[in-house]
């Protein structure tokens, strides 16, 4: 009965979210907000905020990605997202700063937003068909970004198929097994709740600190997010945000990987105030991982690449540079 009611409240939590979250996104942003300005010359052209969203068929399912700077050439950056996110909860500035030099990609997997299929529950399954996806599209070598949720999948892709890894950005995650992975649901649930009764997002809560830097990077952030006002994702759906709890609370209690035979270099990013995927994780995969190089920003939470954004886009150019 206590499941039944949790379950129930999670359904309602979520869907007043995203109704608030569609209903933001329609406003226009007000002149003083804490927003970057709009991109002008060759950059507002094609960016995150309006490049078209297409669609590729593997296997059974239909795969809804966008992709950015496919003139550089060179291996592709295939990014991977967080929990309940679809393609529009990827920050603009991160996509385009990396765009600017890398050929970049995001895409739906089965059962998120508009990607056709009945979402996975495992970390596993979301990796074979991350893996099928990139090979639908032709690429035999790519780099993964992966942030929360996706950091999970992309050490699955890194130990299932090795040889279609080259390099690895892991924000905001943790390795199999993690402490407080377990418990992501309840930290959630309860965000949601606090957003619920604020009238505010709950990433506002999950993703940053309470300080009041915190606070206006949330803000900041939050503004991004609305900049595209076009041919916008489908938002998850209820039973795809459960299941993939359900692959979260696997995860947490799944015996610990061997990431001593990750020899890809892995940059590993988190604030230093992670709720969500505790930054002991972030510290624990750095050690784990042979060839890894740590970055934590000070006075941030599970968000810290996008409260940190410009600083994070130069430390990954660099890194994917070497």
């Amino acid at each position: 009965m206590k499941h039944l009611f949790k379950t129930a409240m999670l359904g309602l939590a979520l869907s007043t979210t995203l109704q608030t979250s569609t209903a933001l996104a329609a406003e226009p942003v007000a002149t003083g907000m804490a927003q970057t300005q709009p991109l002008t010359g060759q950059q507002a052209e094609v960016a995150w905020h309006n490049v078209p969203t297409q669609t590729i068929t593997a296997g059974d399912v239909t795969f809804a990605y966008r992709e950015l700077g496919q003139h550089h050439g060179g291996t592709p950056v295939v990014m991977l997202t967080h929990l309940a996110a679809v393609l529009d909860n990827w920050d603009p500035r991160i996509v385009d700063g990396i765009a600017a030099k890398h050929h970049v990609m995001a895409f739906d997997n089965r059962g998120i937003g508009a990607s056709s299929g009945s979402p996975s529950s495992s970390m596993a399954h979301m990796a074979d068909d991350a893996i099928a996806f990139i090979k639908a599209k032709g690429f035999q070598k790519v780099d993964l970004l992966g942030f929360s949720l996706g950091g999970m999948v992309a050490q699955e892709i890194v130990l299932k198929d090795p040889q279609l890894v080259r390099k690895l950005v892991l924000a905001g995650t943790g390795p199999a097994g993690g402490e407080g992975i377990g418990t992501v649901a309840g930290v959630t649930f309860y965000d949601m709740l606090r957003g619920f009764f604020t009238g505010q997002d709950a990433k506002q809560f999950l993703f940053f600190t309470r300080t009041p830097a915190g606070i206006e990077a949330g803000k900041a952030f939050l503004a991004r997010l609305k900049e595209r006002t076009e041919d916008r994702d489908e938002e998850i759906s209820v039973s795809a945000f459960l299941a993939q709890l359900e692959a979260l609370r696997v995860w947490g209690k799944k015996a610990p990987a061997d990431l001593s035979v990750v020899t890809q270099p892995v940059l590993v990013v988190n604030g230093d105030d992670d709720r969500m995927v505790p930054t002991v994780n972030t510290h624990d995969l750095a050690r784990r991982l042979p060839n890894s190089q740590l970055v934590i920003y000070p006075d941030a939470g599970h968000g810290g690449l996008f409260q940190f954004h410009a600083e994070f886009v130069r430390s990954t150019l660099d890194f994917l540079a070497r």
